[in-house]
């Protein structure tokens, strides 16, 4: 594993990571043929490719990943891996035009899908490009991401709260979040 693949914190050691890694998938193959650094991860229970990858280079890889027809984001958000552990960012891209292409022919069709995730060590730099000027329906999510995470997008057009008060203290669904004494912050009357 060299020092630029992608180190998923869940993984004990680098051992672990290499012994339990799962085939490639057709993404990762075409994203090894363009010579972009990414870790396979275990698919969804649904089966959905995922791959991890760095910070860096997530605009590089989604910009290739766009040009080979993953033309829809089709959700992007963050998750907590819990106290003293990473912040993950994700994103599942769907190559949407070649499936109504397809079910035109079959019914039955499957979309090409993808899931990339960003595994960000919460005492470091919670910073990542934004998508925006790839995928313009990122906005919101990503706003959405930083609002509850604490995750800021590089180059967002838009980079404030969302849900919360632009005064509000904290990331509410960090699982280390502890919650203000609301009683003291309202004011009823």
């Amino acid at each position: 594993m060299s020092e630029d693949s992608p180190n998923p914190s869940s993984a004990t050691n680098s051992e672990e990571v290499l012994t339990k890694c799962p085939e490639p998938g057709p993404t990762s193959k075409l994203l090894t043929q363009k010579d972009l650094n990414h870790q396979v991860l275990a698919p969804d229970h649904l089966g959905k490719e995922t791959i991890a990858i760095k910070p860096n280079f997530l605009y590089a890889i989604a910009s290739a990943l766009k040009e080979n027809g993953f033309d829809y984001l089709e959700c992007q958000g963050g998750y907590d891996e819990g106290p003293g552990q990473s912040l993950v960012c994700f994103y599942d891209l769907v190559a949407m035009d070649e499936l109504l292409e397809n079910s035109a022919l079959d019914n039955n069709a499957q979309p090409r899908e993808v899931r990339l995730k960003v595994f960000l060590p919460r005492d470091g730099s919670l910073q990542v490009p934004s998508l925006y000027g790839l995928y313009r329906g990122s906005d919101w999510q990503e706003r959405e991401t930083f609002d509850m995470f604490g995750i800021s997008f590089e180059g967002h057009p838009h980079p404030k709260r969302l849900l919360m008060p632009e005064d509000w203290k904290g990331w509410p669904l960090r699982k280390d979040y502890v919650q203000p004494d609301f009683f003291e912050m309202q004011d009823a009357y």
